[in-house]
């Protein structure tokens, strides 16, 4: 039998680590560019993936990757979000058409297995060589531009590959940031939710009909998504020490909590659960202390995950994605320039990840609640709030300076209504620097 140390590696110029949409995104533009990418998946499309409500601003991405009709042909039309509120209707739609940016006036909402397989796929199909069931086991890097992977395949064999850059696109397992000790937890915000998918629940009237629906309860924030057939997916948010109570099974536990609201409940009563299948997963909120250094790069979720509340892991792993392979480009052209690449992609992801974790750390607290069912027509700062969930979070100067009025409003709220606003605010820092140890399975977002 022949030794793998005696067998020369195999070579490309990119290697990167994870077929989500960050890796498959990323595959597709360095591909078109000329490159040799070798895209390594460790499991087999279609795989089950959490995370099915698009961004507005996911479209314009669709487009330059050249597959907006794919996402066309299977997703549900979304023309907005909506809060449950005190209104004749009961709840508020943040309509993507009011928006005060450039984003687009709707999205979609799709089965994230058909997604993820659909943009893998369109990664082959732009010369990409996507490999599935094909396992990272490790990286050794001899300099800048020479990186060998060991890669074991789901038959049991295994290779080595030489690639001079890699990226690393492994989702929540985080295969780089790992090693490397790059990841950290975040201080102050901690979360974990409970989701099964469903049919017969009542969907929104009219326009509102694929809106994503957003319930707040006592231990965090429920959500109801229309997906394609039918289908609704419903699940939960909330604190670790809430699923930590859970009794009986999954299902059971998912069902009494979907009662904790009535006006949810009211259009779930007579749903079904698809399949007796309910999970529960730790949505630890953590980021990387850097992402990326010479010759390799973290994107989307293997560089830094959120809480889902927005919907905008997908939008920020492939946008980030797209721009992590024009950095890969210049690097390879010009190595002089990484660094500098690199120091400018980070900051930008950073910027966007902080104009959505403001909302996404006080969602659930008395001063959000309050103004979410409140804020509207005050200097447009509920169409700015709209653009922000559209994922109009970089370079739009409208939406910025709402987005700041946003935050010194709510700064007067929680003074005077400062007892509540600290307790919340005491609480969830408490539960974030806790230590969730609920045994629950992981679910990569992107």
């Amino acid at each position: 039998m022949t030794n793998q140390e005696d067998v020369a590696p195999e070579r490309c110029d990119v290697a990167i680590i994870g077929g989500g949409p960050a890796g498959s995104t990323a595959a597709t533009v360095l591909a078109r560019k000329g490159y040799r990418v070798v895209l390594l998946e460790k499991a087999r499309h279609p795989r089950f993936h959490i995370g099915e409500s698009l961004l507005p601003m996911n479209l314009p991405v669709f487009e330059r990757l050249g597959c907006l009709d794919k996402v066309r042909a299977m997703g549900v039309y979304k023309a907005g979000a909506d809060f449950e509120a005190d209104t004749p209707r009961g709840y508020n739609t943040y309509a993507f058409a009011r928006v005060v940016g450039k984003s687009p006036p709707h999205a979609f909402q799709v089965w994230r297995q058909d997604f993820d397989q659909m943009l893998f796929e369109h990664a082959r199909e732009n010369g990409a060589d996507g490999r599935e069931g094909e396992e990272v086991l490790d990286v050794e890097q001899a300099g800048p531009r020479e990186s060998l992977l060991q890669v074991r395949r789901d038959d049991g064999s295994a290779y080595r590959l030489q690639a001079r850059y890699v990226l690393d696109a492994s989702g929540r397992d985080a295969f780089l940031s790992r090693r490397k000790k790059l990841k950290r937890k975040n201080d102050e915000h901690q979360s974990a939710a409970i989701f099964g998918h469903f049919r017969g629940a009542v969907y929104r009237e009219g326009e509102d009909a694929g809106n994503i629906s957003i319930y707040s309860f006592a231990h965090g924030w429920m959500w109801m998504i229309p997906l394609p057939t039918g289908a609704m997916s419903v699940g939960a948010v909330c604190r670790p020490e809430y699923l930590k109570q859970r009794r009986g099974t999954p299902a059971e536990f998912l069902m009494q909590t979907l009662r904790a609201n009535p006006a949810l409940w009211a259009r779930m009563e007579r749903a079904e659960l698809v399949g007796d299948e309910v999970r529960v997963t730790g949505n630890y909120s953590y980021d990387s202390d850097c992402m990326g250094g010479p010759g390799w790069l973290l994107i989307g979720d293997a560089f830094a995950f959120l809480d889902p509340v927005f919907s905008s892991g997908v939008y920020l792993a492939m946008s980030g994605a797209e721009k992590a392979a024009d950095v890969v480009d210049e690097a390879l052209r010009e190595p002089g320039r990484e660094a500098r690449l690199i120091r400018q992609l980070e900051r930008r992801q950073r910027r966007g990840m902080r104009r959505f974790a403001f909302f996404i750390y006080r969602f659930n607290g008395p001063v959000m609640q309050y103004l979410f069912r409140n804020s509207r027509g005050f200097l447009q700062l509920d169409q700015g709030v709209t653009s922000m969930l559209a994922g109009d979070v970089f370079d739009s100067f409208p939406v910025w300076w709402r987005l700041q009025v946003f935050r010194l409003v709510y700064a007067i709220q929680a003074l005077r209504d400062r007892r509540r606003w600290s307790a919340e605010r005491k609480l969830r820092l408490a539960q974030a620097a806790s230590q969730f140890t609920g045994g629950t399975t992981p679910v990569d977002d992107a």
